[in-house]
């Protein structure tokens, strides 16, 4: 017993002094320079009264002592829109900074606008400040103006007047944000309109969406992180909702990385020039609509299908390109359109007859049926499709009618990876010289170029 005795207490004492002289450290000035894992740090772009997300920068001593850092500090000290987090602790200047030999630390970087910040560049720098010299990390950023809608509790902030939206502010919607009834919102080129995740649109019965973008001031609906990864994520917002009656006007907008982008039930819809992709589920979900009519669309990378119509209704697309090549979850359908005579939704059910008007468009994709078809007894689809290229196989289970019906040949895009997305087809590709006829939008391409001599299928001529 004795013996376990003084077998613990010469565990413990060692362990101890083991302990003591770890602490017992001492800590010299820097006679290298320090090493960064990054020269520049490029920031989230921000709206005034909101945080960014935090930054890492990666510190390290490659000299073969431990070192002690005299000051790391922001260049523009307290009145810089930027904060630093060095060893836990937040602020804009630390003193002291110990690091062990070959070891590492990080610098948390985050930038927080103050109100009414107007839109500019934001820069700053932190400063390492070591006998070894004077050593600087770039901040960088881009701060704008916005608006917010913000949902408290149950109850979405709801427009009640007719609105104007313009490009002078960003609008930054947390929640739900209703359109009353009977009233209309227009937005105007150059304004955007981002979510946060959850959040969404919702336009009341016979109320209106008015979008008048321009080539190059497009109206811009995303996710409220605008750094250039999350243009290639999707599921960053739920999506624009419009109920019975209401009435959809969209030419030039960007709309992308939601859920489903946009839903429409028993309305109208007339959308020109615009682009949609990168869709957890869906970009368009048409339900029931009485006239829906699409000219110079791309879509691309939706997770079951670029456009989802359900019920009756009549569909046309004129020199549209769908494309999908969503690779994010094999489990998913992918289709270019995806077609029911039903939708159901609780105790709610309604049946048609859709009919889908294709002209002088491409419909491709990675699955070997790029439109599919579910139907209840005694229901019906009809597609009629011309001058148009589209991948579908034998097994589709409807026969598309038409004239000049391209099936199967690659379209060969210049690029279809969204990361570059460029849906203009290579001079080669076999839907040059296949349009035919033009209207009052599509004599005209989606990138301002006229549609003259042989004619491309598609958004691009």
């Amino acid at each position: 017993m004795k013996i376990k005795i003084l077998f613990g207490i010469a565990f413990w004492t060692l362990l101890l002094l083991g302990a003591c002289n770890r602490d017992d450290i001492t800590f010299e000035s820097p006679s290298q320079l320090l090493r960064f894992s990054t020269d520049t740090v490029f920031c989230d772009t921000v709206y005034n009264q909101m945080r960014s997300e935090t930054y890492a920068v990666k510190v390290y001593n490659n000299e073969n002592k431990d070192v002690l850092i005299p000051k790391i500090a922001l260049e523009g000290g307290n009145s810089s829109l930027y904060r630093i987090n060095v060893d836990g602790k937040t602020g804009t200047s630390f003193q002291n900074v110990a690091l062990r030999k070959k070891d590492s630390l990080y610098v948390f970087v985050e930038i927080a606008p103050v109100a009414n910040a107007p839109e500019a560049i934001a820069e700053d720098k932190v400063v390492f400040n070591t006998p070894a010299g004077e050593q600087k990390v770039t901040l960088f950023s881009v701060v704008q103006d916005a608006e917010y809608f913000i949902q408290t509790g149950d109850n979405p902030v709801t427009i009640n007047e007719n609105t104007t939206w313009t490009k002078d502010k960003v609008k930054v919607i947390f929640g739900n944000l209703n359109v009353a009834e009977g009233k209309t919102l227009t937005m105007e080129k150059g304004t955007k309109i981002y979510f946060r995740k959850n959040s969404g649109m919702n336009f009341m019965k016979n109320s209106g969406l008015t979008v008048n973008g321009a080539l190059g001031e497009e109206v811009i609906f995303r996710g409220d992180r605008s750094d250039t990864k999350y243009d290639t994520l999707p599921a960053n917002w739920n999506g624009i909702k419009m109920e019975e009656g209401s009435l959809l006007k969209m030419n030039y907008a960007r709309v992308f990385g939601g859920n489903v982008g946009l839903q429409l039930k028993k309305n109208d819809a007339t959308i020109n020039n615009s682009i949609f992709h990168t869709f957890q589920n869906v970009g368009i979900y048409a339900i029931h609509s009485s006239q829906f009519t699409a000219n110079n669309v791309v879509m691309n990378n939706c997770g079951e299908a670029d456009l989802a119509i359900a019920s009756g209704g009549t569909y046309n697309l004129n020199y549209c390109t769908l494309a999908n090549y969503w690779n994010l979850n094999p489990s998913m359908s992918a289709l270019g359109i995806y077609a029911s005579n039903v939708y159901q939704s609780g105790d709610e059910l309604i049946a048609g007859n859709p009919i889908l008007n294709v002209n002088n468009s491409i419909i491709y994709g990675d699955i070997p049926d790029m439109i599919s078809y579910s139907k209840t007894e005694g229901g019906s689809f009809t597609a009629n499709i011309n001058n148009s290229l589209l991948k579908i196989s034998s097994n589709a289970g409807f026969n598309p009618i038409g004239q000049n019906i391209i099936k199967n040949e690659d379209p060969k895009f210049q690029n279809y990876f969204t990361q570059k997305m460029n849906l203009r087809v290579k001079t080669d590709s076999p839907a040059r010289g296949k349009g035919v006829g033009t209207n009052n939008v599509t004599a005209i391409d989606i990138a301002g170029n006229p549609r003259t001599g042989p004619l491309t299928i598609g958004a691009y001529q």
